[in-house]
């Protein structure tokens, strides 16, 4: 192995699942995953961690996992923030400068960025990013990089991205507890980005909307820039409950089978087919649910969800800069016919957006939606090392064991049959576990 190799490490502390990954750079220069692990959350509700210890314990379990089947040890992690609590605001800076004939330099944005960052904030908030959006030099506006132009007037507008600082303790502290150190906090909007966009759809104007288990993230960019974030307090989990209160069943139960027969569009759905739901209670029928009612409770809920995306879209004022569309992501886009659902609904042209778009090899595992935050958390870590030239690298060699990488298999949301069956060949089995009735099949 080079001993010389560059490691980063990210963290997903979302509302259903925790990812910790680990990758570097392959030769092309792209990210290649070298391994990584997932397990159930705990402590998090609606994407914002409420109590720290549970979460740690989660987190912890995760890194060892990760750490014993690479042989590589870290400590230094980028996680990801999201929740109610974010709020972007508008800053407009200027400098003048001295010398109009003296090129500007990175120094001069580096200025501007920290003198955006001197802006009076609420009780309880801190900042979290601050974004250039544009720059203006002299009488030139909508500039999208003036470093090597002369000008004696320098101004950029910038997106403040603002958190809760009990919010962002809380994370903290759950990693600290966990035995690491967060090098950087990103909004996990811009990660789920970075991982499914391309430049095209940044810059033509595109809305990615990532569907999680407790939130539906929004974010919108046009002319390469973030003009606008917002989260939905709801995602997926809410499908989950309603199967589960409408048809009598547990949680998990109801989780498993939406997502092995559950489509986003009830006419697409069989009326004569039937999931035959075992019970441990003795005495009690086993319980029959429909494909076509299933369907429609998923159609009615998911419904909703796209209600409340799109009225954000409208209030963003960006929704006719949307030269690209929708574009899909997080675990609620793994529902079967959710792109025509979208389509139908928004009006708008649509795709679901995978990660292994913009990551090297052949790694199918983590080419799902559902890990594409954490992938993004990952991408953001490597372009963090690259600005950062003090920056150490957190992730150092243990043994000298060969890695075993991962690969990406490169596709598109039309997924194969053969995958589809595996994944929910899996989760017949892990129904089947639940319930061990040897008179009852799915």
């Amino acid at each position: 192995m080079d001993i010389d190799t560059q490691y980063v490490a990210a963290i997903d502390v979302g509302t259903t699942k925790i990812v910790t990954l680990l990758g570097k750079r392959a030769e092309n220069g792209k990210l290649e995953i070298v391994d990584f692990t997932h397990s159930e959350s705990k402590g998090i509700r609606r994407g914002e961690v409420l109590n720290p210890e549970d979460a740690a314990v989660v987190i912890r379990q995760t890194v060892e996992e990760l750490k014993s089947r690479t042989n590589i040890g870290f400590s230094g992690v980028f996680v990801g923030v999201a929740g109610r609590h974010i709020r972007i605001q508008q800053s407009r800076n200027y400098v003048n400068r001295p010398d109009y004939e003296k090129s500007i330099e990175k120094a001069d944005l580096d200025k501007l960025r920290e003198d955006a960052a001197n802006i009076p904030l609420e009780s309880g908030e801190e900042i979290i990013h601050v974004l250039p959006k544009s720059y203006l030099v002299d009488n030139e506006t909508d500039i999208a990089n003036p470093i090597g132009m002369p000008g004696k007037r320098l101004e950029a507008n910038f997106n403040i991205v603002i958190g809760s600082s009990d919010s962002l303790k809380r994370v903290d502290k759950c990693i600290r507890q966990a035995g690491l150190e967060i090098k950087e906090i990103i909004l996990e909007p811009l990660a789920s980005a970075a991982a499914v966009l391309y430049d095209e759809e940044r810059e033509t104007g595109v809305a990615l909307v990532d569907i999680g288990g407790g939130t539906t993230d929004i974010a919108i960019f046009h002319e390469n820039v973030l003009q606008y974030t917002a989260v939905i307090p709801f995602g997926g989990d809410v499908i989950t409950k309603d199967i589960k209160e409408t048809c009598g069943l547990s949680e998990q139960v109801a989780e498993e089978i939406k997502i092995q027969f559950g489509t986003a569009l009830s006419n697409e759905a069989s009326e004569n087919k039937y999931i035959i739901i075992p019970t441990k209670v003795p005495g009690r029928e086993p319980k029959e649910i429909s494909f076509h009612n299933l369907a429609g409770i998923i159609q009615a809920r998911m419904e909703e969800i796209i209600e409340a995306i799109m009225f954000y879209i409208n209030a963003s004022g960006c929704s006719e800069k949307l030269g690209s569309g929708i574009v899909i992501t997080g675990g609620g886009a793994m529902l079967q016919h959710l792109k025509q659902l979208f389509c139908y609904r928004t009006g708008k042209e649509v795709r679901i957006g995978y990660p292994g778009e913009h990551l090297a090899g052949d790694t199918e595992s983590i080419n799902e939606t559902r890990f594409a935050t954490a992938v993004g958390l990952l991408m953001k870590g490597f372009h963090y090392m690259d600005t950062h030239r003090d920056y150490l690298c957190p992730v150092s060699e243990e043994t000298e064991k060969p890695i075993e990488p991962f690969h990406v298999k490169q596709e598109t949301e039309n997924r194969t049959e053969k995958n589809r069956a595996s994944i929910f060949e899996h989760i017949k089995i892990k129904v089947e576990e639940i319930f061990k009735d040897p008179d009852m099949k799915f």
